[in-house]
């Protein structure tokens, strides 16, 4: 039988991604949207944290994994409607269309003999959102347009059934490097100089990912003549 404290160690992931969901409460406030960035910033981290945990403390199972699929799928999922309500009919029809494909990737990596590691991550569009609005209040243009481009292309992208490559957080496997992710994100939000250069990194790697996969999986084969 565990004790308390190995029941604790035991779970710690699974506690790391509950927490990542809960505060997406805050939203329904009327003060919601001061949260907004905040709320999207600590849901990154706690949905690399529980990862993290469960590879470094050797807690990961089954179960962990579904969980931490449920717990991106709902708080994804408030974060994007709330955006997308915020932003006119357009704007949360597409909103709507992006929640409904990462309800539907969520649930399709329950299944573990789902093919891992295809598609776009659902975090990466909240990333996008998170960058789209704040270059629209740094620059101040209408973030509508873009944010249904980012909706309606992710949605694509999220069901693929090929490899995105060259998108960053793809890219980072050890501990501090997510960390530094991370940090990107909050020094983004904090440091109005470096936006334009991270929201370039994040979503200019993202569509080469999506270029790339689209031309290997497109491009003819060559196949020699027999002599």
């Amino acid at each position: 039988m565990q004790t308390p404290l190995q029941l604790v160690r035991q779970n710690l992931a699974n506690v790391a991604s509950i927490l990542g969901v809960l505060p997406v409460c805050l939203l329904f406030g009327s003060t919601g949207e001061m949260y907004l960035f905040p709320l999207i910033i600590f849901c990154n981290v706690m949905d690399d944290l529980d990862g993290i945990l469960a590879k470094l403390l050797n807690i990961g199972s089954e179960f962990g994994a579904r969980l931490d699929n449920v717990c991106d799928a709902i708080s994804h999922s408030v974060i994007l409607m709330f955006v997308g309500m915020a932003f006119g009919s357009i704007c949360t029809t597409a909103a709507l269309i992006a929640v409904a494909v990462v309800i539907l990737r969520s649930v399709s990596r329950l299944d573990p003999a789902t093919k891992p590691g295809t598609g776009s991550p659902t975090n990466e569009l909240v990333r996008h959102v998170f960058f789209i609005l704040l270059l629209s209040e740094q620059f101040a243009f209408d973030a509508s347009p873009y944010l249904i481009v980012a909706f309606a292309l992710n949605a694509i992208t999220m069901i693929l059934p090929w490899k995105l490559r060259f998108m960053i957080r793809g890219l980072t496997k050890s501990a501090v490097a997510i960390g530094l992710v991370n940090v990107a994100l909050l020094v983004a939000w904090l440091v109005p100089n470096t936006l334009l250069f991270l929201a370039a990194a994040f979503i200019g790697t993202y569509l080469y990912s999506f270029g790339w996969a689209l031309l290997s999986h497109f491009r003819p084969t060559v196949h020699s003549e027999p002599q």
